[in-house]
């Protein structure tokens, strides 16, 4: 999926702006206005802005230090610019009309697609969009996540998360010199991708699975939202703060715990992976069974060697999000640099995940208080 060819990419952006569309058209007037959450976006901005970003580096960007062409849309520099526009002010703006938002993104589609056909096939020149459309693809998963947040219905096209039918056991990883990072093999490449670097690793046991809600169920009847030695200074913190006995979206029922999907309360399905849980609640239950998180070059060389395989779910990672050695910007300056440090990496693919974006090198990054998203966690042997 990351050497998409001009007809490749042809299929797949239309095919993602389909999806993006069916993740909003059964939106009632009152679900696209919604509360100004910091894990959200209004989707009438969101919208916008995969149109604004197609359009600034599929039909705009005219090169490095050189001025952008004008938008056909006026004010959308103004609107839809994310790392200039403050997360709260979305709320605020002077936004199109849904309809007019629709027709501009559609408009930029048209445009961006005929550009398409006529340029080289060089991974230069198809850069920007292939950029354009995993950028699409990840906001795509954003409006699920909407959707959960806000009790919406469950998307249709949405895949169930794999069950797990087998115990989870360990399985041994030899370690030693591995290769992290993208190899410069051509196609396309996140820049905190780059590159492919050796590192030693100790020899290391990583579950063949995430953990399962009954894994996690037995953690909680434990007390372990109680037990403060479990847990971080600023996990505890963050635990306090929301005052949680369980994982964000589980509740007592009549015959046990049900759990929230989307706008239905469910009996806890045991065999499923955990998911909707932080960092921190993942780090303590760690300290409560006696494990711990993978690094990602551990994660990342068992994905590689084929050893685990991914089970529906995003999963937390012991590692700080850093750069690689010799990291360089590329054209598209803030997707990866202004995160560096303040957020983990994630690894692996949720239910929500498009297929292009599943890739055992691909680094997530998420700030470890985001239970919100579809993540979970597998672990380590001490």
């Amino acid at each position: 999926m990351r050497n998409l060819d001009r007809g490749q990419l042809t299929a797949a952006l239309y095919e993602t702006r389909q999806a993006t569309l069916a993740l909003l058209d059964d939106l009632t007037g009152a679900q696209w206005d919604v509360p100004c959450l910091a894990v959200i976006n209004p989707p009438r901005w969101e919208l916008g802005h995969i149109g604004w970003f197609m359009e600034r580096w599929c039909l705009r960007w005219q090169g490095q230090d050189q001025p952008l062409s004008g938008s056909s849309l006026t004010s959308a520099d103004r609107w839809y610019d994310s790392s200039r526009v403050p997360h709260r002010s979305r709320w605020t703006l002077d936004l199109p009309t849904i309809a007019a938002t629709r027709a501009y993104v559609d408009e930029v589609l048209q445009r961006a697609l005929a550009r398409l056909q006529i340029i080289g096939d060089s991974d230069d020149e198809l850069y920007p969009f292939r950029l354009a459309l995993y950028h699409e693809d990840m906001h795509g998963e954003a409006f699920a996540c909407m959707r959960q947040t806000l009790q919406y219905a469950a998307p249709t096209t949405l895949a169930q998360t794999a069950v797990r039918s087998t115990r989870n056991a360990d399985i041994a990883v030899c370690g030693g010199r591995v290769v992290v990072g993208a190899p410069r093999i051509g196609g396309f490449v996140f820049d905190n991708e780059k590159w492919s670097h050796e590192i030693e690793l100790a020899p290391y046991r990583i579950a063949a699975a995430p953990v399962s809600n009954a894994e996690f169920a037995r953690f909680v009847a434990d007390g372990g939202y109680f037990n403060q030695r479990l847990w971080s200074s600023s996990g505890w913190q963050w635990r306090q703060a929301r005052n949680l006995s369980a994982p964000m979206y589980w509740r007592r029922g009549d015959g046990g715990w049900q759990q929230r999907n989307f706008d239905r309360w469910q009996p806890l399905n045991d065999g499923a992976p955990v998911m909707h849980v932080s960092a921190h609640e993942a780090q303590a239950w760690c300290r409560w069974a006696g494990r711990r998180l993978p690094s990602e070059a551990e994660w990342e060389c068992a994905a590689v060697g084929g050893e685990i395989e991914l089970h529906g779910v995003w999963e937390w990672t012991a590692t700080p999000f850093r750069p690689y050695p010799g990291f360089s910007t590329d054209r598209y300056t803030d997707y990866s640099q202004p995160w560096f440090e303040t957020h983990l990496s994630v690894r692996g693919a949720s239910h929500a995940t498009t297929a292009r974006l599943q890739h055992p090198r691909f680094r997530n990054f998420y700030l470890p208080d985001r239970g919100d998203i579809f993540v979970g966690f597998r672990t380590c042997a001490l």
